[in-house]
């Protein structure tokens, strides 16, 4: 059965959380999609992820460039799975994808908007009526992850 889990960003955008996430799901040797809701965000996420550490590489590639298939992380902009991800992250309130080829499905979004906060409230009944493993956790005054369901 596929995890679910639904991260409830306050005291950090997704700019600052999604590489550290990323980076512990190819430390487990997992293989990553993130579905963006727009070319536009999809290339800036691209662009962050080269530039966000000095410190650290995130091997990464966008659904926009050549061979997707071959990318431990592929920044993307549909529900398509080229590189064979069994971790997906959702940003944005894009629609929560078909859960059975996945280990875990993530969905970040910003509490501090409104339409995502809706969405995200959307997509948890969805997840719920599927009857997946739900988790929700969300940051708390020191910006660490308290899981809260």
């Amino acid at each position: 059965m596929t995890d679910i889990l639904f991260y409830h960003l306050e005291r950090r955008p997704l700019e600052a959380v999604l590489p550290a996430l990323l980076e512990k799901s190819l430390e487990r040797g997992w293989r990553c999609v993130v579905e963006c809701g727009s070319a536009e965000r999809r290339d800036a996420l691209d662009t962050h992820l080269w530039t966000y550490s000095e410190a650290s590489f995130l091997p990464h590639g966008t659904d926009a460039q050549p061979q997707p298939e071959r990318q431990p992380v592929l920044i993307a902009t549909s529900q398509a799975n080229p590189n064979g991800a069994t971790v997906r992250f959702l940003v944005d309130g894009v629609a929560l994808p078909d859960p059975g080829p996945y280990e875990r499905l993530v969905y970040l979004f910003d509490g501090r908007d409104d339409e995502q906060v809706a969405a995200a409230r959307e997509r948890w009944k969805e997840a719920k009526a599927l009857g997946a493993a739900l988790t929700y956790w969300q940051q708390d005054e020191n910006g660490r992850w308290v899981r809260k369901a």
